[in-house]
């Protein structure tokens, strides 16, 4: 295959990234009080290097507001990232605010290709009336949106897959990709995405030895993750993981699901979503 394409992947202003760290060390109440190294801790254009030599042809920029006001800042900053690197899907996030309809056609119209929303941060209802309008204009726009909102690796106010449905049942066609494959509610995410034909999921850190130790997949749905292999996606949280990034595809390969399986999560699925060069043909 031409190389990995992965939907989560964080890059946002060093300042910003460095509080994130700087949470993580301080074993914040949102990584659930555990001990979270972070591996990749270089420079941003050397982090972007470093994805390169791992054979990733595309990636992200996952960025997330945890305030109103922050969001356009940060898609501001996200679109001189994408300018400045060809391989990064240009992305942008959204917050439950006024104005937040306004800045999300900015972004669509400035070519988005995906967005970023993180419920457990965020601390707001997803399905909250402020964001029904950009619901409906990414759904519109069928640009895809990764969201957190399992309620790992700490429950929040809004997270579980219960608001997410409510969001879904008023745009159906919504591309939502559930981030961590909704980590520890797997399940619960895997009746949403055989509901809906838009639902995809990300692997992000998903079978690793730190989130089976955390919230083990359970091994009774992998048929179901199987069945689903048109619409899961690579995910890996990378600079943020406290494992080498090679872990990541082990831990996929190690399910013996299939190579085809295996090389439609890694580019194809991806690839296909957002129209990459040499994407293959959509399944039969």
């Amino acid at each position: 295959m031409p190389g990995l394409v992965d939907v989560h992947t964080h890059f946002m202003p060093e300042r910003v990234l460095h509080k994130v760290w700087a949470y993580f060390d301080g074993l914040g109440p949102l990584t659930g009080g555990i001990e979270w190294p972070i591996t990749y801790r270089e420079e941003e254009a050397e982090r972007a290097a470093l994805l390169r030599a791992f054979g990733v042809r595309a990636f992200t920029a996952m960025l997330y507001p945890h305030k109103p006001g922050m969001a356009r800042w940060l898609n501001g900053w996200a679109a001189g990232f994408a300018r400045r690197t060809p391989d990064c899907l240009h992305t942008s996030t959204l917050f439950p605010e006024p104005g937040a309809a306004a800045y999300v056609r900015e972004a669509l119209e400035h070519g988005t290709r995906v967005f970023k929303a993180h419920v457990q941060v965020g601390g707001y209802d997803p399905a909250d009336e402020a964001l029904d309008a950009c619901w409906g204009l990414l759904a519109e726009a069928g640009t895809p949106v990764v969201v957190h909102c399992g309620s790992g690796p700490a429950p929040g106010r809004h997270t579980g897959p219960g608001p997410m449905a409510r969001v879904l049942a008023r745009h159906p066609r919504l591309r939502l990709i559930v981030a961590h494959l909704g980590m520890p509610e797997y399940e619960d995410f895997l009746d949403l995405a055989e509901r809906y034909a838009e639902v995809r999921l990300d692997t992000t850190m998903a079978f690793t030895g730190f989130s089976e130790r955390m919230a083990p997949f359970p091994r009774r749905a992998l048929p179901r993750l199987a069945a689903l292999g048109d619409r899961v996606l690579l995910g890996t949280d990378f600079p943020n993981i406290p494992h080498p990034y090679a872990h990541q595809l082990d831990a996929l390969a190690e399910l013996a699901l299939g190579d085809d399986w295996l090389r439609a999560v890694c580019h194809d699925n991806a690839a296909r979503l957002f129209g990459l060069p040499d994407a293959p043909e959509p399944p039969p």
